[in-house]
């Protein structure tokens, strides 16, 4: 049966709804006649702003119960005849389980982050694929989807903050888990090794993180967008503003310790990866930076650049 109203659920983060667009856009293009509806945390409406995929936002906050009774009542309201579970977790299937769909889509327990979700779900699948942008395209087109072809639809950006008159390399250090982090010091050195090649280097982060011989760029998304627009090159770790130029098109280098990047690297063929040839896969959130991420020198990177640039 064709779908008259889609809900998507896929609530954050910055990577995962970047790694989530194609396989709302598959559906879309599927079934242009339908009207989907994106649940989503609001910090990160502004990736979706502009986008022809996706007819309203539904915002998930999880910490007020008024929020939650909003949420509830609206889905129900929508008449939602298919639901698909980008995410894979219990709160994610309770917001697709809300909308009182005809169906739910989402991974199997073997796949899913919290088994548990899977009872929520009237199909599962078990992914063949690798990257979780492919795994997200096997959803889609278990919920009906046959289109081809990969796109990433995100908004233009806008400036924000001042950014160097001369080419820079735009650096964004932070990451959701401290273990997936580069040390700040580090960035310092490279900044010393762009610098002799006539390049900046501009960290974009809060205040509060500076290193020497880098230039500071405070912004939110629709600035971080123009930035990685505008910056010559990339340097990123597994985090939203690194799968954010990947989708994109921009060159650059990702550093991964802890994750691995035939799951979770950047999509496509601009940025390359350098993970030094000891890392464990983990994905374990530890409070410390992971050593292989400590490994990978500011010397390894500027080469890797080099080719980039």
């Amino acid at each position: 049966m064709t779908p008259r109203k889609i809900l998507v659920v896929r609530m954050g983060a910055m990577g995962d709804i970047i790694h989530t667009l194609p396989a709302v856009v598959s559906l879309r293009r599927s079934f242009p006649e339908a009207q989907i509806t994106w649940a989503v945390e609001q910090r990160w409406a502004p990736l979706l702003e502009h986008n022809g995929a996706v007819d309203k936002l539904e915002y998930v906050n999880r910490r007020s119960l008024t929020a939650i009774r909003t949420l509830r009542r609206n889905l129900k309201a929508a008449q939602i005849d298919l639901a698909v579970d980008f995410q894979g977790l219990i709160k994610s299937a309770l917001v697709c389980h809300f909308a009182s769909p005809e169906r739910i889509i989402g991974m199997h327990r073997s796949a899913a982050r919290e088994s548990l979700a899977a009872l929520f779900y009237s199909r599962t699948v078990t992914p063949n694929s690798t990257h979780v942008v492919d795994r997200n395209l096997e959803l889609a087109a278990a919920a009906g989807a046959t289109s081809n072809g990969i796109a990433f639809p995100l908004p233009p950006g806008e400036p924000e903050g001042s950014l160097p008159a001369v080419p820079f390399v735009l650096a964004c250090p932070l990451a959701g888990w401290i273990s997936k982090q580069w040390p700040l010091e580090y960035y310092s050195e490279l900044g010393v090794l762009l610098r002799q090649r006539g390049f900046e280097l501009v960290l974009n982060a809060p205040s509060v993180v500076t290193a020497a011989n880098t230039v500071p760029h405070v912004s939110g998304i629709p600035g971080l967008i123009h930035a990685i627009r505008r910056a010559s090159a990339i340097v990123g770790v597994d985090s939203g503003p690194l799968h954010l130029a990947a989708a994109l098109g921009r060159p650059g280098v990702a550093i991964f310790g802890p994750t691995d990047p035939a799951r979770n690297g950047p999509y496509g063929n601009t940025i390359r990866v350098i993970r030094n040839p000891g890392a464990t896969t983990s994905y374990k959130r530890r409070p410390v930076m992971d050593p292989a991420m400590r490994a990978v020198t500011p010397a390894e990177v500027f080469t890797a650049l080099e080719h980039q640039l």
